[in-house]
């Protein structure tokens, strides 16, 4: 692969990681729109070139969306198509949706054109859609990875013909043909599963008190707007509980944050935590939305959480994805729709019951997969012969 073929891609440096020029196998990865599509898929590409030093990898997005930033800054290049997906707040935006498929097909064709995958492996998010139907038509090897309880409709719909389905969990049969079902589990962070971080490095690392127990709330990549109003309508409860909050707030929320913050020395806010590994190292307790990767991680670095599921995920699968922690006296749950009175009062109970933050430690730690992402890579590795 020669990057002056690719005008539009964006890479870290002239020869990242995607950049190989090499003789070894090429890789499609796509897909994208949030954090928990993109560090799974940046996870599956590091393993393959771990087993794999000499592959190719290149990285295809949506133009705009977050993937266009974090993939270039984890080694990869990626080319981004003109795609968006529906709307389902402004029918009057969707009117353009069918010139943007058919754009972003001829940008697939142009792509492979010059990249000549070997296999594509796609991970969620509407950019993976033109993708994988263009390698499915041409008949190259495509490959799923489905973090979710819930399959997405881009993916049931791309797993009819793809080659290997990898899943989370068990019980997907009802999404994907049964006999080419995988079990994996989902790919977690190699700076989180492999993390050396202490409690005081963490904790330095956001200029807190190490003398104090901090909790941790994070709401995805784009921000929780139910958990973020309820830390902000009892901010005063952390300093009067002798607590520290690490508040990764979201972009669309940060600055009104901020503001709330301001002068609190117990209380670091941000829009994004560019390295997790020091927050989850300073937790003492967490609050979480229950998307797929964030329980995942949360199973890896075992710490006690209080889980608040985001209400209009499809099928209201991060509910599901919390209930069966808490049925296993793994988690604690919160709807969004009671955080505003609840949340900071249980996530304090908790904070002040070391035997409950034991119990949850250690019952969530048994759900743990830290090496999903070796698995499929090998199971991919394998499908090609190699």
């Amino acid at each position: 692969m020669n990057e002056s073929n690719y005008p539009n891609a964006v890479s870290a440096s002239p020869l990242a990681n995607g950049d190989g020029g090499g003789g070894g196998l090429s890789f499609i990865m796509a897909g994208g729109g949030t954090g928990g599509h993109i560090f799974p898929a940046v996870a599956i590409a590091n393993a393959i070139k771990k087993l794999q030093p000499d592959a190719n990898i290149l990285f295809i997005g949506a133009k705009g969306k977050m993937e266009m930033e974090k993939v270039p800054q984890a080694g990869y290049m990626i080319e981004g198509l003109d795609i968006a997906g529906y709307n389902r707040s402004s029918l009057i935006k969707n009117l353009g949706l069918p010139y943007k498929l058919i754009k972003s097909f001829l940008q697939v064709k142009s792509i492979f054109k010059k990249f000549k995958p070997d296999a594509v492996i796609g991970v969620g998010g509407y950019s993976s859609f033109p993708v994988l139907r263009y390698a499915q038509s041409k008949g190259i090897q495509s490959f799923i990875h489905e973090s979710n309880s819930f399959a997405g409709k881009t993916n049931i719909l791309l797993g009819k013909k793809a080659n290997k389905i990898f899943v989370a969990i068990d019980g997907m049969e009802k999404f994907f043909p049964a006999d080419r079902i995988s079990i994996s589990g989902n790919p977690v962070r190699a700076a989180i599963t492999n993390s050396t971080v202490s409690r005081e490095d963490g904790i330095g690392f956001f200029g807190l008190d190490p003398a104090k127990k901090t909790v941790l709330s994070v709401g995805g990549s784009l921000g929780a707007k139910g958990i973020n109003e309820a830390l902000e309508k009892h901010i005063d409860e952390f300093e009067s509980n002798g607590l520290q909050l690490i508040w990764q707030t979201g972009r669309p929320y940060a600055l009104q944050a901020q503001q709330c913050v301001a002068g609190r020395q117990n209380i670091w806010a941000n829009d994004f935590i560019t390295q997790m590994e020091y927050a989850y190292a300073a937790a003492d307790v967490i609050i979480s939305r229950s998307g797929a990767m964030s329980v995942s991680e949360i199973c890896v670095i075992k710490k006690p959480a209080v889980f608040v599921p985001f209400p209009f995920a499809a099928e209201d699968h991060q509910t599901v994805n919390a209930k069966k922690l808490v049925d296993r006296n793994a988690a604690m749950m919160v709807k969004d729709s009671e955080a505003s009175d609840k949340l900071v009062s249980t996530i304090i109970a908790l904070a002040k019951d070391e035997q409950k933050q034991n119990e949850l430690k250690q019952n969530i730690g048994r759900l743990a997969v830290a090496d999903a992402d070796m698995v499929i890579a090998k199971g991919i590795l394998k499908s090609l012969g190699m």
